[in-house]
């Protein structure tokens, strides 16, 4: 039994900045030797963004409020309690209005969605997004609710396949995904490379979808043919996540790109083997755009050709690295792409903590 994604729709917080301007207030307040200056370039130059978005509006034209730099006092040092409640009230707004995108442009009757699933790794509060996108829409109150919390970057493959369980027992279900992460919100004013990688490539944005046992009419699917999940044995303290009393800590080791291209054969076999199909067969890959690094690895230890990572490195470029809702930004951009067919293969790849790879295997499906 198949499950169909369609009517994925993305947003962003209204602030975007060019990487370069990022760039230079970090050597501003960071760089007080050139070694350290000489790092933020190179980080910077090579990174692959040229803007990202944020809630943190302290270099927009005209802030509300100041969170990480202040003109007069410099770097700030938030608590973890002030980030989180800035990810409550800006996140909680983003859950509800994509929820209503989505359920807009499918024409759906709120009446039929039967599960509501939400997905962040950036904040935490109580009654959650789940409750909150049905409470909002108007949802009924039987309505299942799933919140996937503090998983990382490849956490919207988890909620997919969950979504595809839902509807391989019920081909009536229609499961509304919403994932929003604020990333920028919890930036580390040290000069550890960690901490110093993660503010260059890390960014805040938000999607959602529906995924449905029977699809709409009249919108392109990806219908979902199978899934795969995988740990790495090496990399577990490579890729980790924290809570700390600043914000949550990110270890993000450079190494981490090395590691996941020792592990692609293993991760891919499995999921290729049940899909029946060679990597030379698929069309089109949904890659995580984790950072430069990674989609380089993939690409050429794959051999793919730039055409079939075209979302990623667009994805990349415009909105960084927004962790788990990156990847349906990428598949947003395959499924309305004008270059693919129906009946293409896609493959969609992610990774986060553990070192922990997930996959799936799409059709695009032109459905009339």
């Amino acid at each position: 039994m198949a499950s169909y994604l369609q009517h994925i729709v993305t947003a962003n917080p209204s602030t975007r900045y060019a990487q370069s301007l990022i760039r230079d207030k970090m050597k501003e307040h960071l760089a007080d030797d050139r070694r350290t200056s000489a790092i933020l370039h190179r980080i910077y130059q090579e990174s692959g963004i040229e803007y990202r978005h944020s809630v943190v509006q302290d270099y927009s034209e005209s802030p509300s409020e100041f969170l990480l730099f202040h003109p007069e006092d410099g770097v700030l040092h938030p608590s973890t309690g002030t980030r989180n409640a800035i990810y409550q009230r800006e996140a909680g707004r983003m859950f509800v209005d994509l929820a209503n995108q989505v359920v807009a442009d499918s024409g759906v009757d709120r009446s039929d969605i039967t599960h509501v699933i939400t997905v962040s790794c950036t904040g935490f509060f109580a009654p959650g997004p789940d409750f909150e996108i049905v409470e909002a829409l108007g949802l009924e109150g039987s309505t299942q609710r799933f919140h996937l919390g503090f998983m990382g970057c490849y956490a919207a493959f988890p909620a997919l396949r969950m979504a595809h369980s839902f509807c391989e027992g019920n081909p009536n279900a229609r499961v509304l995904i919403v994932s929003v992460e604020l990333c920028t919100l919890h930036f580390q004013a040290t000069k550890e490379l960690d901490h110093l990688i993660g503010a260059a490539i890390f960014a805040d944005g938000g999607a959602g979808l529906l995924v449905s046992g029977r699809p709409l009419a009249n919108a392109p699917a990806l219908e979902s043919q199978t899934y795969a999940n995988t740990i790495t044995k090496t990399g577990k303290k490579d890729m980790a996540w924290t809570i700390g009393d600043q914000g949550f800590d990110m270890i993000l080791s450079s190494y981490v790109p090395d590691i996941i291209e020792a592990n692609l054969d293993e991760a891919l076999s499995p999921l290729l083997d049940q899909a029946g199909l060679a990597i030379s067969e698929i069309n089109m890959w949904g890659l995580h755009p984790g950072g430069r690094a990674i989609v380089d690895k993939v690409e050429s230890s794959l051999e793919l050709r730039l055409e079939q990572l075209e979302a990623s490195r667009h994805v990349l470029a415009n909105y960084g690295n927004m962790s788990s809702a990156t990847v349906l930004f990428v598949l947003q951009r395959i499924l309305a792409s004008k270059t693919t067919s129906d009946g293409d293969s896609v493959l969609g790849l992610a990774f986060g903590p553990g070192l922990s790879i997930e996959s799936g295997v799409f059709r695009k499906r032109s459905i009339s």
